[in-house]
């Protein structure tokens, strides 16, 4: 007997809400939480210019607030038990408007570290609260085919706009005009949270007893030491600094003690139950994987736009549109692969990839110091859509992998690799690659350079200053060039692997047919239509 669905509900509204808008109001809510950023990346010159910053030194505060919504999902449910819809709403928004007005006006790093980790956490408690008090009306089953595509066009779409709007902001105005804009609309958030919603409980009252706060300590500095690891690694100069061997083994040692408190422990803060889940140790390399070829985006990518085309960051702020068109293309064709035919994930990330190798070889081709930045668009939607198509085929699958209890762990690990650690390998690597490829460069131009040559460069109109500054523009280039022909060979090994475990031979238990069959089926209509023609 089907068990019978209770109907949809918001009982935390006021009798006075139209209950039409009150799903539409909480969607509205879990849109705005996803502006809060603590550091926003379109403002980052402005903020390294004022406070004499290394830019790893903003990159990191990024890296802490993406840490901090990783690191905060095992405990979200539990709170939900502990605290009223509306406490955990308000407690939000306080955190994301207070955090915010710190990080625009305080300049002491280790202070901003912990404000911007303080943010993400509050940032996904909202987020979540608003999402998960919708989700039976979005999907009265619970069908996450349906929940992680829809959540997905507000993440991605929020991320995108958020962007554009901090590098707009920093041109009309300053750079904290961002940080204003978003703590007037957490306050607007609650003004409204005081006077439409009411405290109710639709779980029982449930203590804070038995979550391993100590196992989560450990966590995060597994993750910050491995963060500050690769993200300051190249500007150490790796294994020549003795701060780089200091931090590894530190990391090493909490490696181990989260490793032996999971031994001990059996409910630590991450289980090791999780990793006993046949599908979970593959899925999360393949996360890491991925992300390392997204991480191309915020090295790569970025670094050509700067150093090569000299664009400024509301100059730049253009490439988020492309990308918002890329996300929100990839949420709807993940919708109608997963729901509406039900075809298998293997082949829905084949597509992810290959869309990645599309963006990946475009990128290869058209880095040039006189290229035109309109030459960008498809690209950059390939890009968009590639990371909106694997990260929510990744998400489905790891729910499918793993029972409820353990799933919210799962999405721990899943988004210290997504979201932090992924992509900070592959820029770590990107930028050793980057390095010997211009070194390589300028070594291979240098015996052309002699006195001769300089004095007719100084005859030229430009003079030396103009050869030099166009000399560095292409080895730039030339070294963005060859790290971009690396990462397509990655990709097209990844992508390789995906189609021989989906290879003829093994046994086909799913709806969509073979590639073959597929194939034929795509190509008959064109050779009917070309013996017609003859």
């Amino acid at each position: 007997m089907q068990e019978k669905i209770p109907p949809f509900s918001m009982p935390m509204f006021h009798e006075w809400v139209p209950k039409g808008i009150r799903p539409w109001i909480y969607l509205l809510q879990a849109f705005c939480f996803q502006f809060g950023g603590g550091v926003y990346l379109g403002a980052m010159n402005d903020m390294i210019g004022e406070y004499q910053w290394m830019r790893e030194d903003v990159q990191f505060m990024m890296y802490c607030t993406l840490a901090g919504m990783a690191i905060w999902f095992p405990v979200l449910f539990r709170m939900k038990f502990r605290f009223t819809n509306k406490t955990l709403l308000r407690a939000a928004m306080l955190g994301v408007a207070v955090t915010n007005l710190l990080t625009a006006y305080v300049s002491w790093l280790p202070l901003l570290l912990l404000c911007c980790f303080i943010e993400g956490a509050c940032k996904i408690q909202g987020t979540f609260e608003c999402m998960s008090n919708v989700q039976l009306w979005m999907t009265p089953t619970r069908d996450f085919r349906v929940f992680f595509p829809v959540l997905h066009l507000f993440i991605m779409g929020a991320q995108q706009i958020n962007g554009w709007g901090a590098a707009w902001c920093e041109f009309f105005g300053d750079w904290r005009l961002t940080h204003w804009v978003v703590c007037g609309l957490m306050l607007c958030l609650l003004l409204f949270q005081h006077i439409c919603l009411r405290h109710f409980r639709i779980f029982p009252k449930t203590p804070l007893w038995g979550i391993d706060w100590l196992g989560m300590a450990q966590w995060v500095a597994l993750v910050m030491q491995l963060a500050a690891l690769l993200n300051y690694g190249d500007w150490l100069d790796w294994y020549n600094s003795p701060t780089t061997w200091i931090l590894t083994g530190t990391t090493c040692v909490t490696l181990a003690t989260i490793l032996r408190r999971m031994q001990m422990l059996p409910h630590a803060f991450i289980s090791r139950k999780v990793f006993k889940f046949k599908h979970v140790v593959p899925i999360l390399v393949l996360i890491a994987l991925c992300e390392m070829l997204l991480g191309t985006e915020y090295m790569l990518e970025e670094m050509f736009c700067e150093e090569t085309l000299h664009y400024t960051d509301y100059m730049g702020a253009w490439r988020y549109w492309p990308a918002l068109l890329g996300c929100w293309a990839g949420c709807g064709f993940a919708y109608w692969w997963m729901k509406m035919h039900n075809f298998t994930y293997i082949r829905l990330a084949v597509v992810g990839l290959l869309s990645l190798l599309a963006y990946l070889v475009q990128m290869y081709f058209l880095i040039s110091p006189d290229i035109a930045r309109e030459m960008f668009f498809w690209p950059v939607v390939c890009r968009g859509f590639a990371a909106t198509v694997l990260g929510i085929m990744f998400m489905i699958s790891l729910h499918d992998s793993m029972d409820f209890l353990t799933f919210f762990q799962g999405l721990s690990l899943f988004n210290m690799l997504h979201m932090v650690l992924g992509s900070l390998f592959g820029v770590a690597l990107y930028a050793k690659l980057f390095g010997w490829c211009v070194a390589d460069a300028f070594a291979r131009y240098a015996p052309s350079v002699n006195s001769g040559s300089v004095a007719r460069i100084a005859q030229g109109d430009g003079g030396v200053a103009s050869f030099v500054e166009q000399m560095v523009e292409v080895n730039l280039a030339v070294g963005i060039k060859t790290v971009y022909g690396v990462a397509i060979f990655g990709c097209i090994l990844v992508l390789a692997g995906f189609l021989l475990y989906d290879a003829p031979m093994r046994r086909h238990t799913r709806t969509m047919q073979p590639w073959r069959a597929l194939g034929r089926r795509f190509l008959r209509p064109l050779v009917r239509r070309k013996v017609s023609a003859v």
